[in-house]
């Protein structure tokens, strides 16, 4: 499942074990340089190149899972 993957990407990044699917990633007390790990992250284990402006509109694992699941449902 995506969130899994996602959630388990931004505890690395966060480097805790607590983020539950609605937590904020700015209240989390996200920043520029956790976001490209995140993005970086993204692309490794997910194949999915998610822009930074997505990642600001979909603040959450829920939110930006649900993203980058919408994303292989229009992939050819």
């Amino acid at each position: 499942m995506t969130a899994d993957i996602v959630r388990a990407i931004w505890c690395r990044e966060f480097q805790r074990d607590d983020i539950a699917v609605d937590d904020d990633f700015f209240a989390l007390g996200g920043h520029s340089v956790i976001m490209v790990g995140i993005q970086g992250a993204f692309m490794e284990e997910l194949g999915v190149e998610v822009p930074m402006d997505q990642m600001f509109l979909n603040p959450t694992v829920a939110s930006i899972s649900a993203y980058i699941d919408s994303l292989s449902a229009v992939a050819p």
